[in-house]
């Protein structure tokens, strides 16, 4: 960790100071600010002259503040001559926006893309992509990280392979699900989701045999936790034992918690990409994953010009 520095935003400073812990750094000094009128400044408060900076900032809700951090603070890091900056995004924002998906709609993911490369960020990492053709919007390097170790280190140590069966909410994350299957010799099975407006799911049908066997739902993320509700109704209806919902990102909006306590989930397991809200730290039902350790050994071997993919093998 020669001449490198880890900087963070105001989103997860948790998650920056458990990064810092395990690379054995301190967390650099900066200071943002909010003028009255809602303005940012950022300040850094110690040389980062020719050094090469990490910059933790996950871009969860309140999103676009988040963002105007990372770039406003990227920007005070370039113009302090700063050597390169990285964007370690834990959790990418505009991420379901990657598409149009209907006539005159904007490709938002896109468009944040673009403002990260014009803020002088030269390299990103970041989590479990919504989807992972969104490193294609960037110019610049994008080093993508898969929670797979942290959950699947978890699952073993409270599940029977012989009696799980891992399951898709859908046809796009049958990859994911595939890949818990093989490491976990667990079963598979998807559901047939409709989604006929934004955050309303409907469940079709469930592909796969899951009678008798304790489910577990992996996705990439978990917003009002409609899909999941939906899902896990599904599930039981076709005999599954128990069900549990695995995603790397807790967005948690709305009444999340609430439709969560009221359904048939049995447990859901997310990472801390967001910050956990005291509700949902204080739940029976929530298990908070730390990917803090995995996100140090990727910037440790990225300062020291080592294989990321190897972390994943």
């Amino acid at each position: 960790m020669d001449n490198a520095k880890v900087f963070c935003g105001t989103s997860n400073i948790p998650l920056a100071t458990a990064i810092c812990k395990y690379l054995d750094i301190s967390l650099g000094k900066a200071e943002i600010r909010r003028f009255s009128d809602g303005e940012l400044s950022a300040e850094i408060s110690e040389s980062v002259r020719g050094s090469h900076i990490f910059v933790i900032q996950s871009t969860c809700p309140p999103t676009n503040e988040h963002i105007m951090e990372l770039l406003i603070l990227s920007d005070a890091l370039k113009r302090a001559s700063a050597r390169e900056i990285t964007a370690v995004i834990p959790y990418y924002g505009y991420a379901r926006q990657d598409r149009k998906v209907k006539p005159r709609a904007p490709i938002s993911a896109k468009l944040v893309a673009d403002l990260i490369s014009t803020a002088g960020i030269s390299r990103v990492v970041t989590v479990d992509l919504h989807a992972g053709q969104i490193q294609g919007f960037f110019n610049i390097p994008v080093d993508h990280i898969y929670a797979t170790p942290v959950f699947i280190d978890y699952i073993k140590n409270k599940m029977n392979g012989d009696d799980t069966v891992i399951v898709s909410p859908d046809a796009g994350g049958m990859e994911r699900a595939r890949q818990y299957a093989k490491i976990l010799n667990a079963g598979l099975a998807m559901t047939d989701k409709r989604r006929p407006n934004p955050n309303v799911a409907e469940i079709m049908n469930v592909i796969g045999d899951v009678e008798g066997k304790n489910v577990i739902v992996v996705d990439d993320l978990v917003d009002t936790a409609g899909t999941a509700v939906q899902a896990g109704k599904a599930l039981v209806r076709e005999g599954a034992k128990s069900v549990s919902l695995c995603c790397t990102h807790g967005v948690l909006s709305g009444k999340a918690i609430e439709n969560i306590h009221d359904s048939v989930i049995k447990e859901v397991i997310i990472t801390d990409t967001i910050p956990p809200s005291e509700k949902a730290a204080a739940s029976d039902r929530i298990k908070v994953l730390s990917i803090a350790n995995l996100l140090g050994e990727a910037i440790k071997r990225i300062t020291k010009g080592e294989s990321i993919s190897t972390l994943f093998n």
